[in-house]
């Protein structure tokens, strides 16, 4: 049932193009994609700021790889977990070139980690670097552009939440929420899985030696942490597609980010040697 309007109170009507700057009707820079980038350019920019500090082993010679493969992680477990996870294999008949149109919007975050995973086992085993150590990195940087593309979400109009009559709901009638107020759950999401991520992540690795003597753990914590803050934010948020044993997907899938992540807290770990010495300054790393 979908609450009363109350007269007296005015609610903003999302209006908001898609495109920062528009070519064709299809063709231009799009607050989505920008969201991408500027999520990559912050992880690159935080990986720099953690080799020059001597807390990664990560060489700054190897970060452009390292991101080059992140990104094809992000973008293609996005895309086939939006597809596969989502029900949007269901438009195969209809569009069956669909699954590559990565420019749209349709991406999970959930399929973006299956990629990163994938990603790192990759990096891990052909630059010689430990796996566990590349997804502390990676999980403490991640945030930033879960922020960014849940800010592209709001933009878009799209993955709006629940009918509500708090003062800051938003109508999103141009994209299919109807004349009725919701919940700005991507704004609430960007908060939780964006910057209060961040921000714990970033205490964690900076103010700790936690990346040095549990490698992994940072990851599995991170993983934790968003399964947690991502279950609460389904509160607030319209099913985006049918229920699994009574759950969201996106709660459904959490869970399992949340055992992998008890997995790697609980696993035993040997301690690195991480420091700042002129074999790693020069680009090498043991």
């Amino acid at each position: 049932m979908h609450p009363t309007i109350p007269r007296a109170l005015a609610y903003w009507v999302h209006d908001w193009d898609p495109f920062l700057v528009q070519f064709t009707e299809t063709i231009g820079i799009r607050y989505y994609g920008l969201a991408y980038l500027l999520g990559f350019i912050s992880s690159a920019w935080l990986l720099h700021r953690y080799f020059r500090a001597g807390k990664s082993l990560l060489p700054t010679a190897h970060i452009a790889d390292f991101m080059l493969c992140i990104i094809l992680g992000v973008l293609i477990g996005g895309r086939l977990g939006s597809y596969l996870l989502y029900d949007g294999w269901r438009t195969f008949t209809s569009d069956p070139l669909g699954v590559f149109k990565i420019w749209q919007s349709g991406m999970a975050s959930h399929g973006g980690f299956i990629g990163v995973v994938l990603a790192l086992i990759w990096f891990a085993r052909t630059r010689r670097l430990p796996f566990f150590h590349l997804g502390d990195l990676i999980t403490s940087t991640a945030a930033a552009g879960l922020f960014f593309g849940r800010v592209a979400n709001f933009i878009n109009g799209e993955l709006w939440g629940n009918t509500t009559t708090v003062p800051w709901a938003v109508i999103f009638s141009q994209t299919g929420g109807g004349p009725f107020p919701r919940h700005p759950s991507q704004i609430y999401e960007a908060l939780l899985e964006g910057a209060l991520l961040l921000t714990l992540a970033q205490w964690r690795f900076w103010r700790t030696g936690i990346v040095r003597t549990r490698p992994g753990r940072l990851a599995g914590e991170f993983l934790i942490a968003y399964a947690l803050v991502r279950t609460f934010g389904e509160i607030f948020r319209e099913p985006d597609a049918a229920l699994i044993l009574g759950l969201s997907r996106g709660t459904f899938y959490s869970l399992f980010l949340a055992v992998f992540g008890l997995w790697l807290i609980l696993r035993r770990t040997v301690p690195l040697l991480i420091a700042g010495s002129d074999a790693m300054k020069s680009g090498q790393a043991r």
